[in-house]
């Protein structure tokens, strides 16, 4: 009898004994708890509060859940901005197809006229030529002249005014150097010397008066 009671309780001390070395106390929602008995085996401090099973604070999934959207939002900013076409500028001119006559006959360009503004702009020399014209260029000033019999042109380059026969006239397109070709706008120069225009499709045919 005596064993037996003996027997009873040394169980009833192991129960207590295994249940003391435990982890005490139910873990909360975040998956931790305050530790308030046998703290120092497990390297806690008394009434330290700490978790189980890798559990995190509200606050840490918090973090993380607005690190995560932080980085998405940086993610998706940097695919908008890569998807934004780059606005193409337009070109200052582009080369013109047109072709220019002379009293029937053809005008040879060593360099193709140009379209800048709307405005077809030709080789300075081949055209002058064609029309008998003379010209002369003033460095210091940037201007050219052109002259025949009674007529004259001056002409300032990158600039829309040009005096026709001593009466200023703006333009649409200022002369230009282009890999040392001077271009001029092609009508105030022909109707200039006393000549007319005329278009028809690609072909632009001058008269010049005898």
């Amino acid at each position: 009898m005596r064993i037996k009671v003996i027997s009873s309780l040394l169980a009833i001390f192991m129960i207590f004994a295994t249940v003391a070395s435990a982890h005490p106390g139910r873990t909360d929602s975040s998956g931790g708890h305050t530790c308030r008995t046998n703290c120092a085996k497990w390297g806690l401090k008394q009434g330290e509060y700490h978790y189980h099973n890798g559990g995190s604070s509200s606050s840490s999934k918090s973090s993380s859940s607005s690190s995560s959207s932080s980085g998405s939002t940086k993610k998706s900013n940097k695919s908008s901005t890569a998807t934004q076409k780059k606005a193409t500028p337009k070109p200052e001119y582009i080369t013109s197809s047109v072709h220019v006559n002379v009293n029937g006959s053809k005008v040879i360009f060593t360099e193709s006229p140009i379209v800048m503004n709307n405005t077809n702009l030709v080789p300075l020399r081949e055209m002058a030529g064609a029309l008998k014209a003379k010209t002369s260029w003033d460095s210091k000033t940037q201007t050219i002249t052109v002259t025949k019999d009674k007529y004259k042109l001056i002409f300032t380059l990158g600039s829309k005014k040009v005096k026709v026969n001593g009466k200023e006239v703006t333009l649409q397109a200022a002369p230009k150097e282009i890999k040392g070709t001077t271009y001029i706008p092609l009508r105030v120069l022909v109707e200039g010397l006393g000549a007319s225009l005329t278009s028809s499709g690609n072909t632009l045919t001058v008269k010049v008066k005898e």
